[in-house]
């Protein structure tokens, strides 16, 4: 029982690790969670640091979420359960990060990392509509809430293990969670589109 707690302690601490405050930080000198809105992912890093910084965030985000599972597999035996804790537990470490004060992102892009890495058809299915949603409305909010609102429902249609649907419930729970706020804004027409001015952009 000791390897898969450390895997999911591992797993925190590696979600924990919030690339856009660390970027930030480094090369421009702020906190980004002061700048644009507010949050430390890689929506706000495109608004404020530009398009370049947000990819490199937004692969490691992915990154993140990708070695958490497998830290799980390695660690977990032939356990179902451990390398999808592992992901939930990367996903709670980049939302609520131990090293910055709890204030972390919305955890998306790990989401991503961790729902490819354990049922890839039924994400990447998922992925390609929440896509075309954020092409269509501009909207990365509602995109990420279509992203994982599908995937759950795409591991029932394609009869996938129990284990994977439960953790893809709790990662939609954790998504709805963290994007309360931005629900709001687009119910009201008040959600910042992708590419508009929505925060200052720090050169």
């Amino acid at each position: 029982m000791i390897l898969p707690f450390i895997a999911v302690v591992v797993s925190y601490l590696l979600g924990s690790v919030s690339f856009s405050v660390i970027y930030a930080k480094l090369f421009k000198g702020i906190d980004i969670r002061k700048h644009g809105s507010g949050n430390a992912g890689a929506t706000n890093t495109l608004r404020v640091l530009g398009i370049g910084p947000a990819i490199l965030v937004l692969a490691l985000d992915v990154l993140k979420g990708i070695a958490a599972v497998w830290i799980g597999k390695w660690l977990g035996g032939d356990s179902v359960w451990v390398p999808a804790i592992c992901g939930v537990s990367a996903i709670a470490g980049h939302n609520w990060p131990i090293y910055f004060h709890f204030r972390g992102g919305k955890g998306v892009a790990t989401a991503i990392g961790v729902l490819a890495t354990l049922c890839f058809l039924p994400a990447l299915y998922a992925g390609i509509i929440a896509i075309l949603t954020i092409v269509v409305t501009r909207y990365v909010s509602l995109g990420s809430l279509v992203f994982v609102t599908l995937t759950p429902i795409s591991l029932v249609i394609m009869d996938r293990p129990w284990p994977l649907f439960w953790t893809s419930l709790i990662i939609c729970v954790f998504a709805y969670w963290r994007h309360r706020s931005n629900i709001v804004k687009i119910i009201k027409g008040q959600e910042n589109k992708l590419g508009s001015k929505g925060g200052k952009h720090v050169a």
